[in-house]
């Protein structure tokens, strides 16, 4: 009996051990397979977000005035119009912007209603086919010269312009049209172009048909700012105001562009004195008083001195948007072949201008920079 106890007793005793050694080895497997599934967890990495940047260039230049001297120059021999040459040298910069502005002073009326010069002007409708051609998409009809010849140059201007691709303001065939302000988008920036004239010439607008051109004021342009600004990230203003012939702008042109600058323009684009004026900064609003004229049938320097103005429009993620590379770069008109004397009409860089054309080049050129940057815009001069 004793012998049988002691022989269950190691049985036991074994059975113990071999549980105790069992419930050991799940334990430690169980520990393993915890430590496995820790280390083959995988980590989550967060990407940083990129910022979104959109960008688009835009070049303005000024008044398109055309007097007889330089319509007649692009008559060609078979009785047709055709002003292309002119700016031919111009059109590689132009074409190398996203947007291009110019002002057309004297209204495309046509030649079916008879061409006229000053004082009360009217154009061939192949101007704006040049312009066109040359990258120009941008245009003002608001100026001084728009009610020249009547309504029927205004409907013939508004009929050629119907579905050209460009974006036109300031004189408008409806009061629908005139309040419904176009909205583009270009590179993801949307953008929007308002005009208005302070001048008319002693002309006045038809009662009722106030809409053919936007005559300047307050309560108006207020009005018509906030209606757009919280739907565009780019909102210019081109406005013919100021005195003719002066290298400085008035305080009316101040008071105005402080006004402008209140409500949230971001460009004031600036025409109507026929030379050059400073360009500034009013807050975060670019303002060029005056480009000048872009091809004319003038005479003085001054007069055929014209400002191309180059900026770049950057919109970071939802901010708003920023401008940058101010540029400014100076055309000359040339009226006449230098050998010939005949009128032979061409807008030139000045960077391509040669001494036979327009002597002491480089002193003409000094003194627009200090006029364009003389309010501390710092334009880059080109």
């Amino acid at each position: 009996m004793k012998k049988f106890g002691r022989i269950f007793l190691y049985c036991l005793l074994s059975v113990l051990i071999l549980c105790c050694m069992t419930l050991s080895i799940i334990k430690l497997v169980d520990l393993y397979s915890k430590e496995e599934k820790i280390v083959e967890k995988p980590k989550v990495v967060k990407e940083e977000k990129k910022d979104e940047i959109k960008k688009l260039s835009l070049i303005m230049v000024g008044d398109a005035l055309f007097h007889s001297s330089v319509y007649n120059n692009g008559k060609q021999a078979d009785g047709t119009y055709d002003y292309k040459k002119m700016i031919q040298r111009i059109k590689p910069i132009v074409e190398s912007y996203d947007l291009a502005f110019y002002n057309q002073e004297s209204i495309l009326g046509g030649k079916e209603i008879g061409l006229s010069t000053y004082p009360r002007f009217n154009s061939p409708q192949e101007v704006g086919d040049a312009f066109l051609d040359a990258g120009f998409n941008l245009v003002s009809l608001a100026n001084n010269h728009a009610l020249d010849r009547g309504e029927e140059a205004l409907k013939n201007s508004l009929s050629y312009w119907n579905g050209k691709d460009a974006y036109t303001a300031g004189s408008y065939d409806s009061f629908e049209a005139r309040d419904n302000i176009k909205i583009m988008e270009k590179n993801g920036i949307k953008y929007a172009l308002l005009a208005y004239t302070t001048v008319t010439n002693g002309l006045t607008r038809e009662e009722g048909k106030e809409y053919y051109l936007n005559v300047y004021n307050e309560e108006q342009v207020k009005a018509d700012i906030e209606k757009i600004r919280d739907k565009v990230d780019l909102l210019m203003v081109s406005m013919h105001f100021g005195t003719e012939y002066t290298l400085k702008q008035t305080p009316e042109q101040e008071q105005i562009a402080n006004f402008l600058a209140n409500n949230g323009v971001d460009i004031v684009i600036g025409h109507h004195p026929h030379v050059i004026e400073p360009i500034t900064y009013i807050n975060n609003t670019l303002v060029i008083y005056s480009l000048g004229n872009f091809i004319s049938g003038q005479r003085t320097i001054d007069q055929l001195t014209g400002l191309m103005v180059g900026v770049d429009v950057t919109k970071k993620n939802d901010e708003a948007i920023k401008l940058d590379n101010l540029t400014a770069e100076f055309t000359y008109t040339k009226t006449q072949n230098p050998q010939t004397k005949a009128y032979e009409y061409e807008v030139i860089p000045y960077n391509e201008l040669d001494e036979s054309i327009l002597p002491n080049k480089e002193e003409h050129k000094l003194k627009y920079a200090n006029v364009v940057n003389s309010l501390g815009a710092n334009a880059q001069i080109r």
